[in-house]
């Protein structure tokens, strides 16, 4: 009888948990402040416990959560709205680095010494503060690198090159089912996808695992592997 009072009472958060966060908004973890990230761990513990309480009582944490979840729902909604309180909420960029020179008081109200600023510099890249113009940093606590301009790569700008607009490449064929919708948007038919299997040499659809095309014709076909790859066969 336990067993399935934690059960039901599991599925129930899974479900309340899935409707609140979807209602929160989609961000990845990188993107949360510390508010965010707080507030998503503790709301994340009040589901777990709801699952577990033997008791039958799961009206109490489900509200906890609801109170959690709308209070976040009206903060990013105020924010939104109000500049001010954009960041006084979030916080606001701070500049660590900028023509040469470390502003120690940043990195002080940042919470970060030297060596931790240099590990940053070092894993983006640079090894030589000489080659940063600008580093700041963000509200979701990561550092944006600004490079010198002569040590930046060049574009096809700086070479005086107009390319052609590359186009999101559509996922036509997905585990072995054709995508009609997709198939439709890159202007293309089934007679066509046929073609470009059977000159591929795939025998029938479903052995494609994935097969993407853009509008300028461009196709691309991987199969679907029989077994997983030996290790050794990479090593």
């Amino acid at each position: 009888m336990e067993f399935f009072t934690i059960f039901y009472q599991a599925l129930f958060s899974v479900i309340a948990l899935f409707i609140l966060t979807r209602l929160m908004g989609c961000r990845q973890v990188s993107q949360f402040s510390m508010f965010d990230y707080v507030n998503s761990i503790t709301i994340g513990s009040i589901a777990a416990e709801m699952a577990i309480d033997l008791e039958g009582n799961y009206l109490k944490p489900l509200f906890a959560m609801i109170v959690y979840a709308v209070f976040v729902i009206l903060l990013s909604k105020l924010s939104q709205n109000s500049i001010p309180l954009r960041r006084w909420i979030n916080g606001k960029a701070i500049t660590l680095y900028h023509n040469g020179h470390i502003y120690n008081q940043n990195l002080k109200k940042a919470k970060m010494d030297v060596d931790e600023f240099l590990v940053e510099c070092r894993v983006s890249g640079y090894f030589d503060l000489s080659q940063i113009e600008t580093a700041i940093l963000e509200p979701n606590g990561k550092i944006s690198f600004l490079p010198v301009t002569a040590d930046r790569p060049a574009t096809p700008k700086d070479l005086g090159i107009v390319p052609e607009q590359e186009e999101v490449f559509a996922n036509i064929v997905v585990d072995g089912k054709v995508q009609e919708y997709n198939l439709q948007h890159v202007g293309k038919d089934r007679n066509w996808l046929d073609q470009k299997l059977k000159g591929q040499n795939f025998k029938n659809v479903e052995d494609v695992f994935l097969a993407i095309c853009d509008k300028q014709g461009n196709f691309h076909a991987y199969p679907r592997l029989k077994k997983a790859v030996d290790r050794d066969m990479l090593g």
